[in-house]
């Protein structure tokens, strides 16, 4: 009993050294934190519910701090109405538009989406450690002869891509030097948080775009024959429907303008599972 008890007392030391050692992966530890709050709450995760992860819900959405840092984003000035967030099936979806976040037919981030991915990125990138899908979207305009972005689609994933890359490497080395007290205490881990493989750059192109543009001429050209139909009737004269045309004509070109420049935007996903 004595050997017995000594060999014991040694693992018990053993174990208690590695402990000491080791660092606390924050992702890890919500995700052992969120399966047991199920457990204890009655509604304990089962293989039979076929999930992938015990975090079912985005931790984004969990935390009062997270939310509150959103919302001092949102509610900025500089940034009003330009940040959207919205919770769906997939988990939550954050959108960004209203202002022009790469030169036309290019994936080159500005320096005013820079300025507001640096500000959102931080939030969301350091407070879960989910899977994150980003959509690249483009307007229906094709490049131009000579692009280096033979369709929508590249073009697309380029744009998709530089916002991975931006916070994969640029934001990640800002943070680094921000908070470099806490990395060297142990209290913030950069490589956890910008791991490449968690970010998804998805390709969009036009395909969004093109559905809409297509309602917007069939509703230009149902106006047209409106107007057509009105003359061959009697019911307006030559120059009352030109005028109406022309009306009719610049308020599809606005709108189309409107639309265009809608898709200006970026669409980014934490996904529910941490597994993708």
């Amino acid at each position: 009993m004595t050997t017995y008890g000594d060999m014991i007392t040694l693992m018990l030391c053993f174990f208690i050294a590695l402990l000491a050692f080791s660092s606390i992966s924050p992702g890890k530890f919500q995700e052992v934190a969120s399966g047991l709050a199920r457990i204890f709450s009655g509604n304990p995760p089962s293989v039979l519910m076929g999930g992938k992860s015990t975090v079912t819900e985005p931790i984004i959405t969990t935390k009062p701090g997270i939310k509150e840092d959103l919302i001092k984003v949102i509610e900025d000035e500089n940034f009003k109405g330009k940040i959207t967030i919205v919770e769906n099936d997939q988990g939550t979806l954050i959108s960004l538009g209203n202002m022009q976040y790469f030169d036309p037919f290019s994936a080159k981030l500005t320096s005013d989406a820079k300025n507001l991915l640096e500000k959102i990125g931080s939030i969301i990138v350091e407070h879960t450690t989910n899977a994150v899908e980003i959509f690249g979207y483009t307007d229906d305009r094709t490049p131009p002869d000579g692009s280096i972005y033979p369709s929508n689609w590249h073009l697309g994933g380029a744009r998709s891509a530089s916002v991975t890359k931006y916070f994969c490497e640029d934001l990640k080395n800002k943070r680094i030097a921000q908070r470099i007290v806490d990395i060297r205490d142990g209290k913030f881990d950069p490589d956890l948080f910008y791991d490449p493989e968690r970010f998804f750059p998805i390709s969009r192109g036009d395909v969004q775009i093109s559905s809409d543009i297509n309602r917007l001429n069939l509703e230009y050209k149902a106006k047209i024959e409106l107007v057509q139909y009105m003359v061959r009737d009697g019911e307006l004269t030559e120059k009352k429907a030109a005028d109406e045309m022309t009306k009719i004509q610049k308020d599809y070109l606005e709108e189309l303008a409107v639309k265009r420049e809608s898709f200006q935007k970026i669409e980014i996903i934490i996904k529910r599972e941490k597994e993708r």
